[in-house]
């Protein structure tokens, strides 16, 4: 069963529950610019430690962008419904009549609105920097717009497991980590496979049937772990 809700009422209270998330985001600025300001640390670093030398960093561009965004994205990934679980309001959407998952995956959207999408329109700044070649680009921004999604779907899994605990960041990102190694596979594998002279639709095409399936199962996933562990 999909958890999209398509009814008036189900998607009155998804634009309002995401106003919310995104009203929020913005007073904390600061917590929202935290994974932009990380990935660029993580590929500055990175480009000074390599030398700076064109065509050695070209080679491991599409590896460390990836990298780079997927750890960012960690940093919030804690919060996704700490702050809600900490002031009772998931045990509201417990008894709302609305789906438990519809709600999820809403959370998950506001969570890749706010924390992925500024990495996506970093990312060509980013791939400059490390000499990826211009034509490339364009496919990173694919595998990413792909990706991205899939790595909030899947660790709003996770933090919905361990949402009970409290402080947990470290334990969200090794529970999470592992999970995250086939689309990180796939979206870095895309730029190697192009960069080798291979075709890459297929590791995207891989990515887009994966966030097909984490659409549909990953917000069902999500909501049983809620409840879960809010018993």
């Amino acid at each position: 069963m999909s958890p999209v809700d398509t009814s008036p009422g189900a998607l009155q209270a998804a634009g309002a529950l995401l106003q919310r998330d995104l009203r929020l985001a913005w007073r904390r600025r600061g917590d929202a610019i935290q994974p932009v300001l990380f990935a660029l640390l993580v590929v500055m670093l990175f480009a000074l430690a390599q030398g700076r030398e064109p065509q050695a960093l070209a080679s491991v561009a599409g590896a460390v962008l990836w990298l780079a965004v997927l750890l960012s994205g960690q940093l919030a990934m804690e919060r996704l419904f700490r702050d809600d679980a900490a002031d009772g309001s998931l045990e509201q959407w417990l008894l709302a009549p609305l789906p438990l998952a519809w709600l999820c995956l809403v959370r998950v959207l506001g969570h890749w609105l706010v924390t992925c999408v500024p990495l996506l329109l970093l990312s060509p700044l980013l791939a400059l920097m490390l000499h990826l070649p211009h034509d490339r680009i364009g496919l990173l921004l694919a595998s990413l717009a792909l990706g991205t999604p899939l790595l909030s779907l899947i660790g709003g899994v996770v933090a919905a497991l361990t949402v009970s605990l409290g402080r947990a960041g470290i334990l969200v990102a090794l529970l999470s980590l592992p999970l995250y190694v086939p689309v990180l596979v796939f979206g870095a594998g895309a730029l190697v496979a192009a960069g080798n002279g291979q075709d890459s639709g297929g590791a995207l095409l891989m990515l887009a049937a994966l966030l097909v399936a984490a659409l549909v199962l990953a917000p069902l996933l999500t909501a049983a772990a809620l409840r879960i562990s809010l018993e």
